[in-house]
């Protein structure tokens, strides 16, 4: 199955073994909705999403609990030429086929401890992008106003 994650909605898409018949459905974000939808599914299930925003959390309780989940690399996913029409649904379709066919190069799920390490690293460098434009923005203020500062670092 293939899912396009966001942060309010899922758009869910099961693509049935024998038959290939789609089953579609709109899930809440929350894990439990989600893995409760799974579980109503015929057994075995892989689960399949593209790498985001919303990170990892989901991908590490489905593969807990014994369901395998492949986190897809975005820039890896082969999309076919001319198809410009995006919707929720086409998103969950298309990796759901590229999972049945082993075609889907999935990244590396980080651990909980990795995640956070990286989120903080992240934060770190927007904290100082953030002052070296602030810095630079009152240097160039300063500067059209004639003022200039020579006593060592600024």
């Amino acid at each position: 199955m293939g899912l396009d994650v966001h942060a309010r909605s899922v758009a869910a898409v099961s693509i049935d073994g024998v038959p290939g018949e789609l089953l579609q459905a709109r899930l809440s974000p929350d894990h439990d909705h989600i893995r409760s939808w799974i579980r109503q599914l015929p057994s075995p299930v892989a689960v399949t999403y593209e790498a985001g925003p919303t990170g990892f959390g989901l991908a590490r309780i489905l593969n807990a609990d014994g369901i395998r989940c492949v986190v897809a690399a975005p820039s890896k996913l082969q999309r076919p030429a001319g198809d410009r029409v995006k919707t929720d649904a086409k998103d969950a379709v298309h990796p759901a086929r590229l999972l049945r066919l082993d075609e889907v190069t999935g990244v590396v799920v980080p651990s909980v401890e990795q995640e956070a390490a990286r989120d903080l690293v992240r934060a770190r460098e927007d904290c100082r992008g953030d002052l070296m434009r602030a810095r630079h923005r009152l240097s160039k203020l300063l500067l059209r106003h004639g003022i200039v500062y020579n006593g060592g670092q600024a």
